[in-house]
């Protein structure tokens, strides 16, 4: 048994929900887990799916979910039924715009919050996995890997990819880090600088315990010798799995232009999602968590929201004030995000394979526009 260390305040009959400012342990046997990370409820619906894909992979291990308040009543109660722990924390946001802006990404700020996960000092060992992950076969073996343990990232293989490792919870190294990100930073904006200047010595583990599914086609004869063996599938990118459109007819997703190799492993995912979680997800949750535009369509609704402001620009013969766009300046930039003959899915593949036009349609000068014209427009 392991020794009292911090008060426990019980927020749940179950003993299930607490705050992490309230951790833990009365009279507990030291045990292992995986950790993953919620923020709002589209992130927690995929975690309810990470969480019956462990269990139906026979994990002997604790299941532990962080959510933060924005996620609701009804989804947390989902969770509560498949996750060991359910431990609401506060969102620490890196506020590093300008390192994040480089990365397109702002909203990986709040993604600090999985620092919390060394708080959790009631288990020996932890294994900290992304909410957009899937598990197709039993990785309990990663536990018998020491701390810091991950997978090489696809973009800068000296680094490693922050969407799964090892770690061993100590109050000790979360200040550590804490201190670390005040006073160094990340040279990213997000988690994984930081982990990563934090753990320069990190060991390396293989692909298959964080296979990035959206790279796999960069190396396709590799994917069909050493894919089978696959654990831990990452749905790396901005197109999540809850994203993408399913056709209840077929029991089939529809994907994207270069990305039908991804099509097992969504269709697993949606399996899991429609048998084992949808049941339980509210039709107002199911609709918000579910219907969420790409950045591709937003780029295309303000597109089209752009062509009409210049038609009655037209009609209205008005001028634009100096230092703001007008119609025509927005509608020239940002034409230059859907180039002819590119359709809306192309556009999306192309993002998720990495391969923005920086210099072209994907221009500083047209991303710029397309925020002008969402403020000009009030969105």
């Amino acid at each position: 048994m392991w020794e009292n260390k911090v008060k426990m305040k019980s927020h749940s009959s179950q003993d299930t929900l607490f705050k992490v400012t309230d951790v833990i342990t009365e009279g507990w046997t030291m045990s292992q887990a995986y950790v993953t990370l919620a923020t709002n409820d589209g992130y927690a619906i995929g975690a309810l799916v990470l969480g019956h894909s462990l269990r139906s992979n026979n994990t002997t291990k604790d299941l532990v979910i962080m959510i933060a308040p924005a996620v609701s009543e009804a989804i947390k109660s989902m969770l509560e039924s498949v996750f060991n722990k359910v431990i609401i924390v506060d969102v620490l946001d890196s506020r590093d715009s300008a390192h994040l802006s480089l990365l397109k990404r702002p909203e990986l700020g709040v993604t600090f919050t999985k620092l919390h996960c060394w708080t959790l000092t009631q288990y020996s060992k932890c294994v900290f996995l992304d909410a957009d992950m899937l598990c197709v076969q039993n990785p309990d073996d990663l536990f018998s890997h020491p701390e810091l343990t991950a997978v090489c990232d696809i973009g800068w293989p000296d680094c490693f990819n922050s969407g799964m490792f090892v770690l061993v919870p100590s109050v000790d190294t979360y200040g550590k880090l804490l201190q670390h990100a005040e006073t160094s930073g990340s040279f990213d904006g997000g988690d994984q600088g930081l982990l990563n200047s934090y753990f320069p010595n990190w060991q390396r583990v293989s692909f298959i315990y964080n296979m990035v599914a959206s790279a796999t086609y960069t190396y396709l004869p590799a994917y069909k010798q050493f894919g089978a063996n696959a654990k831990l599938v990452h749905f790396l990118g901005a197109l999540k799995p809850w994203q993408h459109r399913y056709d209840a007819g077929s029991g089939s997703v529809h994907t994207a232009p270069g990305y039908e190799h991804l099509a097992p492993y969504l269709n697993s995912w949606w399996a899991l999602y429609n048998r084992l979680v949808k049941p339980g997800v509210p039709e107002m949750d199911l609709q918000r968590a579910l219907e969420v535009k790409s950045p591709v369509e937003e780029v295309k609704e303000i597109e089209d929201q752009v062509k009409v402001n210049d038609s009655e620009e037209e009609h209205e013969n008005t001028c634009a004030s100096d230092h703001v766009y007008n119609g025509d300046e927005v509608a020239q930039q940002l034409s230059g995000l859907s180039v002819a003959h590119e359709s809306l899915q192309e556009g999306q593949a192309r993002w998720e394979r990495g391969e923005p036009d920086y210099l072209g349609r994907d221009s500083f000068a047209n991303i710029q526009a397309y925020i002008d014209s969402k403020i000009k427009n009030g969105k």
